[in-house]
């Protein structure tokens, strides 16, 4: 099984996680995520962006500590790392997932 590093909760860093949130396909990524379900990398795909792109917005959330990714054979499973970030940064996932949530509803609405 391959193994992929994480960072630990000593190495989060809150300049970082923002950069990792500003871009719209990684906040459509953690919205996706919202659940708090594991799901795929082909799940979480956004659209016209290709499978390269998402490669590094996966790697951007992922070196942030926003997301645990794990393989299983030729599959990558990604979830929230909620529990990691209530930890160093108490309620800022959940504001990220209700500002994002707040953006899209306004971009579809205009």
């Amino acid at each position: 099984m391959k193994h992929i590093l994480h960072p630990s909760l000593h190495d989060l860093r809150l300049p970082t996680v923002f950069y990792a949130v500003s871009d719209p396909v990684r906040l459509g990524v953690i919205l996706k995520l919202a659940d708090g379900c594991e799901k795929t990398c082909g799940d979480l795909e956004c659209g016209t962006v290709g499978k390269s792109t998402m490669t590094h917005h996966f790697k951007v959330l992922r070196e942030a500590g926003i997301v645990f990714t794990r393989v299983e054979g030729r599959e990558y499973f990604t979830r929230l790392r909620r529990e990691l970030m209530d930890e160093k940064f108490p309620g800022l996932l959940d504001e990220i997932v209700r500002a994002a949530k707040q953006e899209l509803q306004s971009v579809a609405s205009a």
